[in-house]
């Protein structure tokens, strides 16, 4: 039986199918995946990579029809193992999408019932000034450097190939940090918590083939680091004094100070006072309605 004969043997089995709640359920959840995997892999390299496959098994198709059988053995092969081919190919993306599952529904659910971090959000506010007031005075000097903003993904391993530091951040202790020749001004300073965490952090290089020649290594860097993690990064620029950030991988060059303070404070304060008060009001309303 043909490939084709199958296809109207399944059309023509459809009518005698029980549909049920499971069965529309099952296709919700496949078109959700389906959906947010597309979203995810759009205008990346992924999506490439999507294309390539796609290719491959319209050859593969075309090849079964008109029966090239050393052709077909080989396609067979690869199609065998497609999903350790899958998991190679797309391991960052899938890392990224269990890091945002992890991070997306159960993270707002423990600020509900912590409460509102006003205390957080203060210090991470002060520490946001502090960097952008830094980042220009650095700017003005040109003179490199290289702050990371530790979002819900832990930076861990980034971490361990820094110096401890655990202070509270100013602008006069980032510019000793980067003051050229110190002995952590080469690596990146992590803040975590609104403090400054540690410094002289070595970061992952970004493999994007498709990133201008003209690019160091620190943007390159901060371009790495972006890329796997969900953390915002500035870059000051030893060359041109230009200041930019990175961000899900992409590069913003050319920001001003009151630029980057307004990225900095949409991303990291992500739930404004008093939009939490009325959620944690809802979240209370409803266990008392649950008691009644």
């Amino acid at each position: 039986m043909s490939f084709f004969d199958n296809i109207t043997d399944f059309f023509s089995k459809l009518p005698s199918l029980k549909f049920g709640v499971a069965d529309f359920l099952d296709i919700c959840l496949v078109a959700f995946i389906i959906y947010h995997g597309i979203k995810l892999i759009r205008e990346t390299r992924a999506m490439q990579l999507v294309k390539g496959l796609l290719l491959l098994g319209l050859a593969y198709l075309i090849v079964y029809q008109f029966e090239m059988q050393s052709s077909a053995y080989i396609f067979r092969l690869v199609f065998q193992n497609i999903f350790i081919v899958l998991i190679i190919l797309f391991q960052q993306e899938i890392r990224q999408v269990i890091e945002r599952v992890g991070k997306s529904k159960f993270s707002a659910l423990s600020a509900l019932i912590r409460g509102n971090d006003d205390d957080l959000n203060s210090v991470t506010t002060e520490a946001v000034i502090e960097v952008a007031k830094a980042a220009q005075r650095m700017s003005a000097k040109q003179t490199g450097s290289l702050v990371v903003f530790e979002r819900e993904v832990h930076l861990g391993d980034v971490i361990k190939t820094g110096t401890l530091v655990d202070a509270k951040v100013t602008h006069e202790l980032v510019g000793n940090i980067f003051f050229p020749n110190s002995p952590l001004h080469d690596g990146a300073a992590i803040i975590r918590n609104g403090r400054l965490h540690c410094a002289g952090c070595v970061l992952p290089l970004s493999k994007n083939e498709n990133i201008s020649r003209e690019i160091g290594t620190r943007h390159r860097a901060a371009i790495g680091i972006s890329e796997t993690t969900d953390a915002i990064v500035v870059v000051t620029s030893e060359e041109t004094g230009i200041i930019s950030y990175a961000f899900k991988g992409e590069l913003v060059r050319n920001v001003t100070e009151a630029q980057l303070r307004e990225v900095l404070l949409n991303n990291l304060i992500d739930t404004a006072p008093e939009k939490l008060s009325a959620e944690k009001d809802a979240f209370k309303k409803l266990f008392k309605g649950w008691k009644k």
